[in-house]
């Protein structure tokens, strides 16, 4: 079959590139410390939006460094006891999307959160304060200050606090909640999966945010990692701090979470994605000690593939 990357059985064993910072797992264990710490002021404001079979709110609490969160939230009308819950997460930059996209999970009988990260699209704030350029992204934005300003570092703990929220939520059960997303979604729902183990069942999709330094040697820093470009060309133009950069990358690299999932994962690949390549998926599901399985579209790059809705719908529905 035609590649853009290495073949199938190089993919299976692929453990990936970049740098893992040593204190990786003391970080994360600290982040979620400090997370946890919190009074998240959690709150429902009913939407204008209107459902026969779903109540619809904003729901916003408040995450690290003191930004107000915001997710849409649609709750079953008819229910009868706790109900499983899905959480989902958006691509690069845009939005949580239309309530629209909750209804068939809610008609389902999921109580349904959609998370709007940070500073991309939406409604949620970021109130980061760092040192250093925040040119074109949020991979680099506090690159150049101490690892706990790492943007991302905030976004994937607000996919673990809104898990947390919801799964506290007196409508759910939190033996059955799930999360889903494609690219910055399919990242987001490995971190989610890795800082909330609760997360009984994941479906990501090409997920983004694993492996930048193999991304970086198939030259392939553009579209979604146009910014590392940016990054090395404007402030470390002889790559005098290139293993640095990676490593302070690391933070931020699913692959490295991936160990502490412990919920079922169904990942989908397309072999001929070329924005987050097939390779630094791999080095993330290679690193997943959970049940999990894999679904391969080798026509397929970076964008929608045919039935593969319909295949989660169904993974998640078990829940």
């Amino acid at each position: 079959m035609p590649i853009v990357d290495m073949p199938l059985e190089q993919l299976y064993q692929y453990q990936g590139r970049n740098p893992k910072p040593p204190d990786f797992d003391e970080f994360w264990d600290r982040s979620l410390a400090e997370m946890r710490a919190l009074n998240p002021r959690a709150e429902r404001k009913p939407a204008r939006f209107e459902a026969s079979f779903a109540d619809c709110f904003h729901f916003f609490f408040e995450g690290v460094g003191g930004s107000r969160i915001h997710a849409k939230l649609a709750i079953p009308k008819h229910r009868k006891g706790r109900l499983p819950a899905v959480l989902l997460f958006h691509g690069y930059s845009i939005s949580s999307g239309d309530w629209t996209g909750l209804l068939p999970w809610a008609a389902e009988g999921f109580v349904t959160a959609a998370l709007d990260c940070r500073g991309q699209g939406g409604l949620s704030e970021d109130r980061s304060a760092i040192h250093g350029p925040t040119l074109r992204g949020h991979i680099i934005r506090g690159l150049d200050d101490a690892p706990e300003k790492l943007v991302f570092r905030n976004i994937f703990l607000d996919t673990a606090q809104l898990a947390k929220l919801v799964m506290e939520m007196p409508e759910v059960d939190p033996d059955r909640v799930g999360c889903t997303g494609a690219s910055q979604g399919g990242g987001l729902t490995l971190a989610c999966a890795a800082l909330e183990p609760r997360i009984r069942r994941a479906a990501p999709i090409y997920p983004f945010l694993s492996d930048y330094k193999r991304t970086w040697e198939m030259d392939l820093a553009k579209d979604a990692y146009q910014e590392l470009r940016d990054y090395f060309r404007l402030f470390d133009p002889r790559h005098e701090r290139e293993n640095e950069i990676f490593t302070r990358l690391g933070y931020i690299d699913v692959q490295f979470l991936a160990p502490r999932i412990r919920g079922e994962i169904l990942l989908a690949v397309g072999l001929m994605d070329t924005i987050c390549p097939p390779s630094t998926q791999f080095a993330a599901y290679n690193k997943i000690r959970a049940p999990k399985s894999v679904v391969i579209y080798p026509d397929f790059g970076h964008e929608g593939v045919p039935g593969h809705s319909d295949i989660i719908f169904q993974f998640l529905r078990k829940l």
